[in-house]
């Protein structure tokens, strides 16, 4: 009788937030149906961006969304936790676009966020590299490149080389003023980092896959390999 196995995006989410949880993260887990509060208003995402057109994100018929990220942890977490914390939430996310060989409409996505006194930027670029260097390697080529999300300020994205090519993995910055008032902590008392990143992406790397749809496919010549 051949043995059941695990999933290979379960393996790889397993091994993210174990890697995490060596750092000092905890866990936690939240609905995937949320209210437009937690997934955009508290996040300091504005009513008019474009994140939150019926094309991109999923409503239920009474107004509550498919959540687009797990980033609601950053709002979530407080409620019951006074800081210093540092929580990951990884689990199903949901956006309503176009699939591709690096985008898929169904995804995992892993979020992170800690708060304390004297956070710096210093110390997300190094939470940034001792989790590419845990998960890839010390030879994975990666870059920090300034951008722009809601939530921090300043932000950044993370580019690991792929194939040759820089691929835009993840989303990372500073805490918002806005969202440390929306998580009702004092921002002249404490700072904070938060990054968020789509699992399989990261996973099509670490096992070379080329396209992101393989992995929910249910295509058993690719699981059957793990």
């Amino acid at each position: 009788m051949t043995k059941g196995h695990l999933h290979p995006l379960t393996l790889f989410g397993r091994l993210t937030v174990a890697t995490l949880a060596d750092m000092g993260f905890t866990t936690a887990d939240y609905p995937e149906i949320e209210t437009e509060w937690y997934n955009f208003d508290g996040l300091n995402v504005p009513k008019d961006h474009p994140a939150r057109d019926v094309q991109d994100t999923f409503f239920t018929s009474d107004g509550r969304v498919l959540r687009t990220h797990c980033s609601t942890v950053q709002l979530r977490y407080p409620e019951a936790h006074q800081p210093p914390f540092r929580v990951v939430q990884l689990g199903r996310s949901f956006r309503n676009e176009a699939t591709d060989a690096t985008h898929e409409a169904v995804f995992h996505q892993l979020d992170a966020v800690a708060v304390d006194k004297g956070i710096t930027m210093g110390n997300l670029i190094d939470t940034q590299e001792r989790f590419i260097k845990a998960i890839f390697g010390s030879k994975q080529e990666y870059r920090f490149v300034p951008s722009f999300f809601p939530f921090v300020e300043p932000g950044l994205e993370v580019h690991l080389k792929f194939k040759g090519n820089w691929l835009e993995m993840w989303g990372a910055g500073m805490v918002h003023p806005n969202v440390f008032k929306n998580m009702k902590v004092d921002p002249d008392q404490y700072s904070g980092f938060a990054f968020g990143m789509g699992v399989e992406r990261l996973a099509m790397l670490y096992y070379g896959v080329d396209d992101i749809r393989s992995f929910l496919s249910g295509d058993l010549r690719l699981i059957s390999q793990f």
